[in-house]
Order: structure tokens, then C-alpha cells, then sequence
């Protein structure tokens, strides 16, 4: 059973300060998304401005090893991160390591911006090795960000709290696609460049060596806006309760959080009344309780990771399949990052965003379990409609028109059309069904990966242990970002057509975009058995949830004696009593003077064991007869108002507060 006080926490009204935390926590995230997926709409601006060959007759992009790295690298540091800060965070505290993370990010973020050198090689290990650094602080919010607003939340909004924290990643996603493209028109209207095609070299301006540099230097800023913030917020009170068992620090941390007035003492009794389990992270115990849940959680994690991130890779190919980005030779170098970029704000608001804010409104009337069940679902359903009808929807490559002569006959296979990008198909369609993967991955297990590893452990590990399945998360991004990008390129027989015009020149041949769809549809499959291992968490305590509270032998006993007495006065009807301003839970008079009926009793009350969740009310004068002027009664440093006594089947009730109390016959 969760201590009393933090009980508080768990039943306190939604007020400013849980928004206060909300836009603290999120802003980090906004940040983080930024951070990872800005480098998207810069990577094919780097390529045309290091990578250009002029014996090809195509702009320059980045090689398949670099474009991976590039792109990559950020999620590996990720990995780390989340491992190391999670960990930190559950010993030093999480207030500590959040400020931590955030300078991190400031300054790797302005370290890449700065990425110069002699040679395109120089550069780019410049920026790998800053974006590295990079990912290393953005893995430590995510434990961080999740767990302290896990720890504020009361547990009737919890879940949407934690979901709005997440949400911030879509809104991370779309700031970092608006501000791409306001730089890539900004520039382009400055510095005009002709197309590809009509001049390769001049295509490409030399100020667009600093456009690519803003995007990043950026991700510095909303990092400095949220620092002041972070430091100024209260650890949260249940990592000084039960982490640090600082009873003065807690009911400081709770007074700041509940605007409530706690005393030290209240604090230490309920801790006393309530040990911890002492078991370490690494011993049979902790298996025992949690290894199932751990390795759920982790496994969850991995597979969305795989799929989603995975998913981000044919974004380019649809984009141009429908018309919203065109054909890069027919663009220069900086209208191509801000086509580029307006396509992806375009997903991010049709299809990212929606499904972010629908678990924020949802999740706690569905409940988690369920929200990641469907969200599974849904994504195997419509990835495997994906790869089933992608050849018919998606069209042929067109081909350019050939006259065989005796002398000149035709390659095989045929040469493509440079003018057009495919031939047939409904390619609108195909991005329907890409959109509604996405869409339900967020309303789904995007999110409660999230959520839920926030939830289930004890306060001693649960930064730990969201550390660890958010770094199986991470992995699987790796996978996808890494492996797929590979596997999804065409088979060998495609292989001279494909090498001669393709912007993936340099890829080896693959299995195709068709076969890679597949493999991520089994990735989500094997996510929704997983989801049947983890509990439900709606609605319930942290404390109960982890069953990290051991009970007392007079907590059981009070427990048992309840339930007789519960027994024993099943044949008499409840009353209720009107509790107009509730405010406190479990109060209750016993063994009180009965007033003659219709006998007014005002403003008295007497004394005998009055309790408050097995706090002992402060003591004050009492008059001759043993009674005290009811506004001077204390729960917890919260005064009751005075009023009038009424009698109610031989109980004196003096207008009980409480958010659902029920009077029964003696």
C-alpha cells in the first residue's frame, strides 16, 4: 500500500504545476525530435555540396556507408545515453542528470554547426563525432523526461501527461521541417541558382554551405529556453521519499508541488508505517517481480523501433511517386531541402501528429495495454496490405523510348526515363496506407513504449530500467536505419538500370522494398503477442503497480479489522453524507458523544482518535468538557472550517471533507 502523503500525489486535483512540468519535460523532447530528425532534410544538401562527381550526370549525395552514418550515428549515441543516464538518474537524482543532458545537447548541437575541414572527409567525421554527442544527451531525457513526469502526475491523468510529454517529439518532427524549409527559401531567394540540369556546378551557390549549419545550430535554442526551467523545479517527492528517504527534503518537494503545507514528521511516520523492498536490481528478487515486464517492455520497444524508423526510408521514394517532391535534377541544391522538407511537415501534420494526440486524450480511458494491442494491430494490417499491393501500386519504372537497329539494339533492361519517376500504379493509394501506419504507430505503441516502462518499477530502478528498454527501442532504430536501408534496395536484376540513374547509387542490391515490408509486418506482429505480457497501469498508484511498499503488521491488522466491521454492518443501509469541498481522503470520528437528535452541537467536536490515514492530528487546547473549536482542527497543516453539528443515526459528523465518504450505522 502507498504511504498516505504520496497517496496525496497520486489523488491531488490536476493543477498549473503538472502543466508547468508538461511543457518543462517537453520542451526537452521538442528538442530531442529536432536534434535527431532535422539532419533528414539537410543530408541531400550535404551530398550536392561534398559529394558532387562531375563525371556523373547526376546532383551529388552522400555514399551508402556516409548517408548512413550521417544519418545514424545520433541514434547510436542515443543508445548509450539512455543506458548511462537512466541509471544516473536513479542515483543521483533526477533533477540533476536532466540539467545534465540538456547542456549536452546545447553544446554538441552548436558543435556540429561547426563542422569544418579541408576535405569532405574531415567534415563529415566533424559532424559525426558531434552528433554522436548529440544522440549521448538526447538518450538521457528520455528516462528523465518520462519518469519525473510519471512521478508528478496524479494517477487519473497520468497516462496523458506522460503521452503530451511524448507528443512533443511530433511537434520536435514538424518544427524542424518548417524551419528547414523557411532557411532553404530564405537562402534561395537570396542567393538564385539554376536547376541541375541547366547548370551543375552553379546549381549548388556557395552560401548553401551555411543553410545546413543553421538547421542544426537551431537545436541549441529551444535546449537554452528549457535550462533555466529544469533547474528551478523541485526533484521530484517520490525520489526523495523512497529513493533518498529525506523525509525534509520530501515534504518540501510535495509542499512545492501540491501548494500544501507538509510536515517532516507526517513524512517520516508514513514511511516508517510503510518499508521498502530492499532487493537490488541485479538478484533473483528483482527477476522474480519484474523480469517478465522488463523484458516486455524492452521487446516492445525494439520491435515498433525496427518498423518505424525503418518506414522513414521509402519516405523520398513516395514523395516523389506522388508529385510533392520533383525529380532532383529538374532542382538546385536549396529548393531541393525545402521540397524536401515541405513533404515531411506535410506527413508530420496528415498522419505523425494526429496519432501522437489521440493516445494523449485516450490513453487513460482505454488504458495502455489496450492502446498498444490495437495500435500492433493495425500497424500489421496495413503494413502487410502495404507490401502485398505495392507492385500494382506502385507502378513500373518508365522507361525511355528505343528504335533497335542492326548496329544499336536496345539495352536490357531498358534505360529510365529521367522526366518521369514511375508509370502506373495509384502511388497515392500506397501513401494512404503509409500514412495509417504511421497514424497508428503513434496512436499506438510509439507512445505507450513510452509510457508504460514509467510505470511499472519501483521509484529505486524505474529510471534504470526505462533506460534499458528505451536503449532496446533505440536499437531497433539502429536496425532500421542501418539494415534496412539496405535490405529495401532492389534485387541484382534491377541492378544495371538501378545503378545507372538511382540517387541510391552505391547501395548493394537488396530484397527489395516489397520483401522489407513483410519483415516489418512480422516485426509488429511479434510486438502485439508481446503486449500480452505486460499489466495494466490505468488508474492505479506507482506504488502499487511496482509493489514496492511493504505493508506493516498494524497496517494489515487495521486492514482486517475494517473488513469486519464492514462485515458486521452489511445488514444496516449506508448514508451518505454530503461532502460539498472534498479535500481529504480517510477521515473519519469514532467513538464520539452522540447528541440528542435535533440538539444543536455547534462548533464542537470531539476529540477521541480522530485520524487522517494514520497521521495524528496536532494537538490544541481542549475546553473543560473535552471538546475543541472545530476550525482549529489540523490534517496535515489543512484546517477544517467551522459549521454546524448534525446528527446522523447516532454519529456526530461535523461536515465531513472528503471526497467520498459514506456514514454507517453503529
Amino acid at each position: 500500500m502507498a504511504a498516505g502523503v504520496l497517496r496525496s500525489l497520486d489523488q491531488a486535483r490536476t493543477q498549473l504545476y503538472h502543466f508547468t512540468a508538461i511543457v518543462i519535460a517537453g520542451l526537452g523532447f521538442f528538442t530531442d525530435a529536432y536534434d535527431l530528425f532535422c539532419i533528414s532534410g539537410v543530408a541531400p544538401l550535404l551530398g550536392r555540396i561534398y559529394y558532387y562527381n562531375p563525371a556523373m550526370d547526376t546532383p551529388g549525395h552522400l555514399p551508402a556507408a556516409v548517408n548512413s552514418v550521417v544519418t545514424g550515428i545520433a541514434l547510436v549515441g542515443a543508445f548509450f545515453g539512455m543506458l548511462f543516464f537512466g541509471r544516473l538518474g536513479d542515483r543521483w537524482g533526477r533533477k540533476r542528470v536532466y540539467g545534465i543532458t540538456l547542456i549536452i545537447m546545447m553544446l554538441a548541437a552548436v558543435g556540429q554547426s561547426l563542422s569544418f575541414g579541408s576535405s569532405p572527409t574531415a567534415v563529415i567525421a566533424t559532424l559525426c563525432f558531434f552528433r554522436f554527442w548529440l544522440g549521448f544527451g538526447v538518450g538521457g531525457d528520455y528516462p528523465l523526461s518520462a519518469v519525473i513526469m510519471s512521478e508528478y502526475a496524479n494517477t487519473k491523468t497520468r497516462g496523458g501527461f506522460i503521452a503530451a510529454v511524448f507528443a512533443m517529439q511530433g511537434m520536435g518532427i514538424l518544427a524542424a521541417a518548417l524551419f528547414t524549409m523557411a532557411i532553404g527559401s530564405i537562402f534561395n531567394a537570396a542567393f538564385p541558382s539554376p536547376p541541375f540540369d541547366e547548370g551543375a556546378t552553379a546549381s549548388v551557390p556557395p552560401e548553401a554551405d551555411f543553410a545546413w549549419r543553421i538547421v542544426l545550430a537551431a537545436g541549441a535554442v529551444p535546449a537554452a529556453l528549457t535550462f533555466y526551467f529544469r533547474m528551478t523545479m523541485p526533484e521530484t517527492p517520490r525520489f526523495t521519499a523512497l529513493v533518498q528517504r529525506n523525509a525534509k527534503q520530501a515534504a518540501r518537494d510535495m509542499g512545492q508541488v501540491l501548494h500544501s503545507a507538509f510536515e517532516e514528521a507526517d513524512v517520516e511516520i508514513e514511511l516508517a508505517t510503510a518499508p521498502l523492498r530492499t532487493y537490488s536490481l541485479l538478484s533473483r528478487e528483482f527477476l522474480q517481480h519484474h523480469g517478465v515486464h522488463l523484458l516486455a517492455t524492452a521487446a516492445c520497444w525494439f520491435l515498433v523501433d525496427v518498423a518505424y524508423y525503418s518506414q522513414n526510408l521509402f519516405n523520398r521514394d513516395l514523395f516523389t511517386a506522388i508529385g510533392w517532391v520533383a525529380p532532383p535534377y529538374s532542382m538546385n541544391a536549396l529548393k531541393e531541402m525545402y521540397e524536401l522538407s515541405k513533404a515531411t511537415a506535410l506527413m508530420t501534420l496528415c498522419a505523425t501528429l494526429p496519432g501522437y494526440w489521440v493516445t494523449v486524450f485516450t490513453v487513460d480511458k482505454l488504458g495502455r495495454v489496450f492502446v498498444q494491442l490495437q495500435g500492433f494491430f493495425f500497424m500489421t494490417i496495413f503494413m502487410g496490405l502495404f507490401a502485398g499491393f505495392y507492385p500494382i501500386l506502385h507502378g513500373d519504372p518508365c522507361t525511355l523510348p528505343c528504335t533497335p537497329t542492326p548496329t544499336a539494339p536496345c539495352p536490357d533492361p531498358p534505360l529510365e526515363d529521367p522526366s518521369h519517376t514511375t508509370c502506373g500504379g495509384n502511388p497515392i493509394a500506397l501513401l494512404c496506407l503509409y500514412a495509417l501506419t504511421f497514424f497508428f504507430a503513434n496512436f499506438g505503441p510509439n507512445s505507450t513504449t513510452f509510457i508504460i516502462p514509467a510505470e511499472l518499477f519501483p521509484a529505486r530502478f524505474r529510471s534504470t530500467c526505462h533506460g534499458i528498454s528505451s536503449a532496446a527501442g533505440k536499437l531497433g532504430a539502429i536496425v532500421g536505419s542501418f539494415g534496412f536501408v539496405y535490405a529495401s534496395q532492389e534485387a541484382a536484376s534491377h541492378e544495371a538500370a538501378y545503378e545507372a540513374t538511382s540517387s541510391n547509387f552505391g547501395y548493394p542490391p537488396g530484397i527489395g522494398v516489397q520483401n522489407t515490408m513483410y519483415i516489418l509486418m512480422a516485426s509488429a506482429a511479434v510486438g502485439f503477442l508481446c503486449t500480452f505480457l505486460l499489466p495494466e497501469t490505468k488508474q492505479r498508484s506507482l506504488e502499487e503497480i511496482s509493489g514496492e511498499m511493504v505493508e506493516s503488521d498494524e497496517e494489515e491488522e487495521e486492514e482486517e479489522e475494517e473488513e469486519e466491521d464492514e462485515d458486521e454492518r452489511g445488514e444496516y443501509p449506508e448514508q451518505e453524507i454530503e461532502a460539498s469541498h472534498g479535500v481529504m481522503l480517510g477521515y473519519r470520528c469514532e467513538e464520539q458523544e452522540e447528541g440528542e437528535e435535533g440538539e444543536e452541537e455547534d462548533e464542537e467536536l470531539t476529540l477521541e482518535e480522530l485520524g487522517l490515514g494514520g497521521l495524528v492530528l496536532e494537538e490544541r487546547a481542549e475546553d473543560e468538557e473535552g471538546h475543541m473549536p472545530v476550525g482549529e482542527v489540523c490534517m496535515g497543516g489543512l484546517e477544517l472550517p467551522g459549521g454546524s453539528m448534525h446528527v446522523y443515526e447516532g454519529v456526530d459528523v461535523h461536515r465531513i471533507y472528503d471526497w467520498s465518504f459514506s456514514g454507517h450505522r453503529r
